[in-house]
């Protein structure tokens, strides 16, 4: 049924004008305007709709990761930008938020934060 298909993802936000900054400026991603929304173009030719909804409200679960090859790279791009890393209770993260899974043998290195309408993202490190 789905094999000619393209997918993406799409998430709502409370301030539109917000979400065009963070995701463009913050991030660095390309931005591009939609009816309704926008597009943002995210590495591996996908894209994600961004849309604004009155009664926003956040999921309470990562709805976006970045795979990165060097997670302490993409933690400290982030810091430089103004992003926080969003500390959560049980998850050992270290002084920087990150949650070293690799070296403990049960996932991959993680780090969440979140974007001005309280989406959470991540980046994280698979493998060696």
């Amino acid at each position: 049924m789905f094999e000619q298909a393209t997918t993406f993802g799409g998430i709502s936000v409370d301030d539109l004008d917000a979400a065009r900054r963070f995701y463009g400026e913050t991030l660095g991603l390309r931005i591009h305007e939609g009816t309704g929304g926008v597009n943002v173009e995210l590495p591996g030719d996908d894209h994600l709709w961004v849309y604004p909804k009155a009664d926003h409200r956040p999921a309470t679960f990562t709805v976006l990761n970045f795979s990165v090859p060097d997670i302490d790279a993409a933690v400290d791009a982030l810091a430089a930008a103004g992003v926080t890393m969003t500390v959560y209770d049980g998850f050992h993260q270290d002084e920087r938020g990150i949650a070293r899974g690799r070296a403990a043998g049960y996932g991959p290195d993680i780090a969440w934060f979140t974007d001005p309408a309280g989406n959470i993202l991540a980046v994280l490190q698979e493998g060696d």
